[in-house]
């Protein structure tokens, strides 16, 4: 399945891209169409969003892999100084760059255009509302970046940057118009094309609203906001948005050979990564029991063991856990956005507005949320959440986001919350290159082709929003 659908969005990107030549002024050749339609765009552009994007396959998402480093989930066995010491150069950030423009957004963007003129406008809906998550994941990376000069071909091959200020009213501006879209209730829908909601749009339509609150609660501490009035807007846009872990923005994988789970690929022995100590070991000291769930004991030990970040000898690999059962199996499905960050989002807005009291029951909702999902037994939920005791106003923050961290197992949003809380804490890694990591750098690509003088960027400065 994989690569054929992979194969149908590579020949788009060459149409999109280069378009075609006509060798006679009559005949148009079937074998190179100038366009196709929008349900053969929509289903690798899904495809590319879970398993690179989110899921860390192949070069293009390398990005996944090297946030889930900084944010110490994961170690590489092999000598320092490496990724997950900060070792990182502009031409590493390449091909994820390249997947973002090219392969997802580019695709959207044609996507839009073709279901708009078609009067399909559950399709041009949901172009918008993933326009707005791949637009997000981008600003977040690298702050400034192109978007309202992009896509035009050779009429503009050096577009100009958007402030990230500017690219955040964007991201809300192709929701509400991606809600719209939706709200015409068109009458064609996508079927089997869709892999994340089978063409439901009222999902499609709690999704983008989700997305409104995550991308308001991004702005916390952005210079002109304050938490209150983000949160304010957050609570609002949680009242359409998910409600239930049917919600789930899941993409399932078959599980035979290249149709695997790409948690399970990046994590093959060629690859030498492994969890980090600091994953693994936080979940043992908690007796959380999800663990068995997220984390695989070591084949060569049958213990728990995740590898120290930073550490100059090398071990087995056989020693180290890797993903477990729920995120690593080669049948195992990606979670792009589950409703567990719904309710977290509510629990931080509300703590922000009204106080640790008021924000308890929705905290104890979200962890049970993903436990329920991952078919934990009630009594050991009760168990654990009593265990990690009630909100006070001194540790309510810190404990929302150290379980918001576990219910988004190895998602790149924990790079986003780090920043924007300080939660969980974090401490430099022995043998590191620089501090903690802020930013990505800009690729080679970009400043060789578009030179802009804001990619002189380093890894530890900090984006708009996170000033």
């Amino acid at each position: 399945m994989r690569n054929k659908i992979y194969t149908v969005l590579f020949l788009f990107c060459l149409i999109s891209s280069a378009g075609c030549k006509k060798f006679i002024d009559v005949n148009t050749d079937p074998n190179n169409p100038l366009t196709v339609q929008e349900s053969l765009i929509l289903a690798p552009v899904e495809l590319n969003i879970s398993s690179v994007l989110t899921g860390g396959a192949g070069t293009g998402g390398f990005a996944a892999i090297l946030v889930n480093h900084w944010m110490q989930n994961v170690a590489l066995n092999q000598p320092v100084p490496n990724t997950g010491t900060y070792l990182l150069f502009n031409p590493d950030l390449n091909d994820i760059w390249n997947n973002l423009y090219v392969t997802s957004l580019n695709n959207l963007i044609a996507m839009n255009d073709k279901a708009t003129a078609n009067g399909n406008y559950n399709y041009s809906g949901i172009a918008k509302v993933l326009s707005a998550f791949c637009l997000g994941i981008a600003t977040d990376y690298w702050g400034d970046v192109p978007f309202s000069e992009a896509f035009q071909g050779i009429g503009k091959l050096q577009p100009a940057y958007d402030s990230q200020e500017n690219i955040y009213k964007t991201i809300q501006q192709l929701l509400d118009e991606g809600i719209a879209d939706i709200n015409k209730n068109a009458t064609v829908t996508p079927g089997s094309d869709d892999y994340f909601y089978g063409g439901d749009m009222s999902k499609w339509k709690k999704l983008a609203y989700t997305l409104k609150a995550r991308y308001y609660m991004h702005l916390i501490k952005a210079p002109g906001h304050t938490a209150t009035a983000q949160a304010d807007l957050a609570l609002t846009a949680l009242q359409n948005g998910m409600q239930s872990n049917d919600d789930d923005m899941l993409f399932s994988y078959p599980g035979s050979a290249g149709n695997e789970n790409p948690f399970y690929v990046d994590f093959l022995p060629v690859s030498t990564l492994v969890l980090s100590s600091a994953c693994v070991d936080t979940l043992v000291k908690r007796n959380d029991p999800r663990l068995p769930k997220l984390i695989a004991k070591a084949s060569g030990t049958g213990l728990y063991n995740g590898r120290p970040i930073g550490s100059a000898s090398l071990g087995d690999l056989e020693e180290y856990s890797l993903p477990g059962p729920a995120y690593g199996n080669a049948s195992s499905p990606v979670n792009v956005f589950n409703n567990s960050e719904a309710l977290f989002l509510k629990a931080e807005a509300t703590l922000y507005k009204s106080g640790f009291a008021a924000a308890e029951p929705i905290y104890q909702a979200a962890i049970k949320s993903h436990m329920t999902k991952l078919a934990i037994a009630d009594g050991d939920i009760n168990t654990y959440i009593s265990s990690r005791g009630t909100l006070t106003a001194a540790n309510a923050l810190q404990r929302i986001m150290e379980e918001k961290k576990i219910a988004n197992f190895l998602s790149i949003e924990n790079f986003n919350d780090w920043r924007r809380t300080g939660y969980p804490l974090l401490t430099k890694v022995p043998n590191a290159s620089s501090d903690i990591p802020r930013r990505f750098l800009y690729p080679q690509s970009e400043i060789l082709s578009n030179p802009k003088s804001i990619q002189t960027a380093k890894i530890t400065d900090k984006v708009w929003w996170d000033n």
